[in-house]
């Protein structure tokens, strides 16, 4: 069985379709997907879609490419994240690619969630494009690592170095990857998966973004996780069987979930 660590389907091209989506994760042997929250006005439908589904999941935060909305503090994330369904907070972090000029407030959000993961004990889903070495001091400096009290997390839709990946696995994270890997031009993404090991890995789509080969450019959805899987075992050498089942162990491990 196979897990999707990080999706959207609470997005308007996706909520639309969720009898569908569901019954293609069915037919994909995915069993649970993560739901993960980008902004606070959206969230009761995140956590709405965890409430009503077994099989969901929801995080709490705020996405660092969102700057026209409210601004969470450590003390809101903490109390949207009691809920039993809120497994992780996030998606949090830095993104120097999209965003240009002065981003203090960007890594200073990034803080607040690193201190209410700490609050709570609940792992971060970490977002960093552009922005590794950043990324990774704040991590440090505010705790974010197992070894330093924090909950850890995970490192979601990784496209950065190996250097960065070893960094954060240091800390006690895992390296999520998604339908990128699969992309013919993807050669060092792919050697950093290759590198990483299957007990520091977790898969995802990213949904509705970046489907996977064959299915490159088209509306990406949970069910598709499976060719991210099969990409990684043939990467590797392994049988299929054995990446689902180590990153379907690291899901419920990392989030704390009872099997």
């Amino acid at each position: 069985m196979y897990i999707d660590s990080h999706c959207h389907i609470n997005f308007p091209e996706l909520a639309a379709r969720l009898p569908e989506i569901f019954d293609k994760m069915a037919e994909n042997k995915v069993t649970h997907a993560l739901c993960v929250s980008v902004d606070l006005p959206d969230f009761p439908q995140v956590l709405a879609l965890a409430q009503q589904y077994n099989h969901i999941y929801a995080s709490v935060g705020v996405h660092p490419d969102y700057v026209d909305t409210p601004e969470p503090s450590v003390e809101q994330l903490v109390r949207l994240s009691q809920h039993p369904k809120i497994v992780a907070i996030g998606e949090t972090g830095l993104d120097y690619f999209r965003l240009t000029g002065d981003l203090d407030w960007q890594r200073e959000r990034f803080r607040v969630h690193i201190r209410a993961s700490r609050a709570t004990g609940k792992p971060l889903i970490i977002h960093t494009r552009a922005a590794s070495s950043d990324t990774i001091r704040i991590m440090q400096e505010e705790g974010a690592g197992i070894h330093d009290g924090g909950a850890g997390g995970v490192m979601h839709c990784f496209t950065e170095s190996l250097a960065v990946a070893e960094a954060a696995i240091a800390m006690g994270f895992y390296i999520s990857f998604s339908g990128i890997v699969t992309f013919k031009s993807a050669k060092d993404l792919q050697a950093v998966a290759l590198a990483v090991p299957m007990e520091n890995m977790l898969i995802e789509t990213d949904s509705p973004y970046l489907a996977p080969m064959p299915h490159r450019g088209k509306m990406n959805e949970p069910g598709l996780v499976r060719h991210v899987a099969e990409y990684i075992a043939s990467l590797k050498g392994l049988p299929v069987e054995r990446v689902a089942q180590q990153t379907t162990d690291n899901f419920f491990k990392l989030f704390r979930i009872a099997r």
